[in-house]
């Protein structure tokens, strides 16, 4: 009991952001690659993780380093048309993403109660979200998203309520299916999107520094706080990876076998569970899709509000009220008030997710390639530069999502 409290302990910002990977619009993405090609794309959720892991790992040593957020990091050690550029991309894919899981949440909360329009639980989400964020203290928001992330679980019940072929799940798992289409293909390039998002990357880097700061850790980082920050690291991203593999078996094995297969938003995906694997099924995956909408749209809103206010070099921090850093605080009102109104000027939550995926798609490598430069620059990390695997993982995903991206914008145009 004392190792599993003193595991918890270690556990933060790596958990937090792994489980918010799997937001409302993740969980549509998976939906989606479930319900149209059954158990085929399982073998990603094996795939991603030392990817995600590798990638996550750098953004936080680089933040636990310079003591900075990755903003922080491109501002001091790169063209500022660079970090622009970023910024430019950066806001309308969140804001769009916000927008997506806002309207993913307030669709699902309609399901679950009739009587009440999708649009009035996105208001009461909205604006529940800003209270907590304004007025919580970091370590109250950081706890609370950490036991929001058990709310995840409920994913990993929902297979064993129907009839699975186990046997059938291991094959599909470990010998990866490419078919070579373009539906198959564009759902490829969705998944990766969505697991190895860059709001991520800036994410962990800028709480590791708020971690540090917080436990007043003004020390030399040393081989046990990169240890600990590994296992957090690690422990998030196969919890992530955890959840995305059991959300697309649940939508392969229910919605496929039982003729499902167009998926286009979250609601239509616990819709269709209702009547196939039963009201429990329905209930739980709802569930699930309000409570990730809780964690991640924080994060979301969090990451850019770090972007901004340490490129224009503004006071930054949830550690801080509100008096104390008005812009950081802004800025995310403004992008929690942008993402709910998407809906009211004519984006809908599909095109969102569609938009923000071609942007996340071209920032994604650009971002990773600057992400594998410093964390090399030994003038930047001093004798805590990349290992060998670290480097192989990361120049690999650098090139699948380059891959991804190129694939995705092709797509967009033929």
């Amino acid at each position: 009991m004392n190792k599993l409290k003193r595991f918890w302990k270690i556990l933060g910002p790596g958990l937090i952001t792994g489980a918010s990977d799997d937001d409302p619009s993740g969980i549509a993405t998976y939906s989606q690659a479930g319900a149209a090609f059954g158990l085929s794309t399982l073998w990603t959720a094996i795939i991603a993780f030392p990817l995600m892991a590798a990638i996550q790992q750098m953004c936080a040593k680089i933040g636990l380093v310079t003591s900075q957020g990755l903003t922080g990091a491109l501002k001091t050690n790169y063209p500022k048309p660079v970090l622009y550029l970023m910024l430019v991309f950066s806001f309308p894919a969140i804001v769009m993403n916000i927008g997506a899981d806002i309207a993913g949440m307030g669709a699902v909360g309609n399901l679950l109660f009739p009587k009440i329009e999708a649009m009035y639980f996105s208001v009461i989400f909205t604006l529940l979200l800003l209270g907590l964020i304004i007025y919580l203290p970091y370590h109250k928001i950081a706890a609370t998203l950490k036991y929001l992330c058990i709310v995840l679980l409920v994913y990993l019940i929902v297979p064993f309520l129907y009839k699975q072929d186990w046997l059938d799940i291991a094959k599909n798992t470990f010998i990866p299916t490419i078919q070579f289409n373009k539906e198959f293909v564009a759902v490829l390039v969705g998944i990766l999107g969505t697991t190895i998002s860059p709001y991520l990357f800036f994410w962990q880097a800028s709480m590791e520094v708020e971690e540090m700061a917080h436990k007043k850790k003004h020390l030399i980082v040393n081989k046990k706080i990169i240890t600990e920050m590994q296992q957090d690291v690690d422990f998030g991203m196969s919890f992530s990876g955890l959840v995305m593999f059991f959300i697309i078996l649940t939508t392969g094995t229910v919605l496929y076998k039982g003729g499902i297969h167009q998926i286009d938003t979250v609601e239509q995906a616990a819709a269709a569970l209702k009547p196939l694997a039963g009201n429990f099924a329905y209930l739980l995956f709802a569930i699930g899709v309000i409570g990730t909408g809780l964690l991640a749209i924080p994060v979301l809103c969090g990451s850019l509000s770090y972007i901004i206010t340490e490129t224009f070099g503004w006071e930054q921090g949830l550690d801080k009220k509100f008096h104390e850093a008005k812009a950081f605080y802004l800025v995310m009102t403004i992008s929690l008030i942008l993402g709910l109104s998407l809906n009211y000027i004519g984006i809908s939550p599909i095109k969102a997710l569609i938009y923000t995926a071609i942007l996340y798609g071209i920032t994604a490598p650009v971002l990773i390639a600057i992400i594998l430069h410093i964390s090399n620059n030994k003038s930047v990390m001093g004798n805590l530069t990349n290992s060998r695997l670290s480097n192989i993982l990361g120049f690999a995903t650098l090139i699948i999502m380059t891959l991804a991206a190129l694939t995705l914008l092709y797509l967009q145009f033929v």
